[in-house]
């Protein structure tokens, strides 16, 4: 885009989302940690308590959103405007996946990547929301950048796992939020622990203490420790929320905790 272009496509995308009371950005520098379930099923449940949500798929190479979320309808352009799907009548979803063959790889350098980011955000009819998650895929490269570099009031939820080689990468993700003067919005430590169904015994799966030692470390709050269920596996592959089908687990009752920690600290 020459400078023009630019600062036409960057108002476009101000005017658009100036509705939009929150954005987070849902990030990691590790893959592997359930970035994107804990992403998906914060916005179901956002929108299960009441909120207006948008979540907004822009891992781009790898978009699992609409499986983890049942998406199956398709979005409709209507005189250049996009308008997204909804899952529930409180969640508007839109991913590159709706756009493209189910095992079609996504083959884009980064201005490319770049270019459909702003045609989620600019061109998306989002209208009136209390919060936008944003899914980002795993590490510091394109998507989160023009995420972070494009929204000014955008806040970031990182998501590590208690080991040490997650937190170690979480580390550059919070550390690229602070250099690009944004605000980091707190940690989730996701599998955290795991309790044995026939003994009740906790399980320390991948250690522990690594989003404690995060939150000590850059004094960004500790907003949820999120246990690991095995029976989220089979919910996600076939696009059922824990909120909706693990209703009473302890799983559920962590995610419905971190939720009212995220409102209380943008202070809806």
């Amino acid at each position: 885009m020459n400078p023009q272009e630019m600062a036409e496509a960057m108002e476009k995308i101000r005017n658009n989302v100036k509705s939009i009371k929150h954005k987070i950005l849902v990030m990691s520098g590790k893959g592997g940690v359930g970035k994107s379930t804990v992403a998906v099923n914060l916005a179901l449940a956002l929108a299960d308590e009441g909120f207006r949500t948008g979540l907004m798929d822009i891992d781009l190479h790898g978009p699992n959103v609409a499986r983890m979320v049942g998406l199956k309808k398709q979005p409709e352009v209507i005189e250049n405007q996009i308008f997204p799907p909804e899952v529930l009548p409180n969640l508007k979803v839109i991913s590159i996946s709706s756009f493209v063959e189910d095992d079609a790889p996504v083959v884009w350098r980064g201005p490319m990547k770049t270019t459909a980011i702003y045609q989620f955000l600019g061109d998306v009819a989002w209208g009136e929301l209390d919060f936008l998650i944003i899914d980002s895929p795993p590490g510091t490269g394109d998507e989160p950048l023009t995420a972070l570099q494009t929204l000014s009031d955008i806040m970031a939820l990182v998501v590590t796992t208690p080991q040490a080689v997650a937190v170690q990468d979480v580390k550059r993700a919070i550390n690229l939020v602070k250099t690009m003067h944004r605000t980091p919005l707190g940690i989730v430590e996701n599998m955290s622990y795991m309790k044995c169904p026939n003994c009740g015994e906790v399980i320390k799966l991948f250690g522990e203490g690594g989003g404690k030692d995060l939150e000590n470390l850059f004094d960004i709050p500790l907003l949820g420790s999120l246990p690991f269920d095995p029976a989220l596996v089979g919910f996600s592959d076939i696009g059922k929320s824990i909120v909706t089908h693990m209703r009473g687990s302890e799983l559920e009752a962590a995610y419905r905790e971190t939720v009212k920690e995220i409102v209380q600290r943008v202070k809806l």
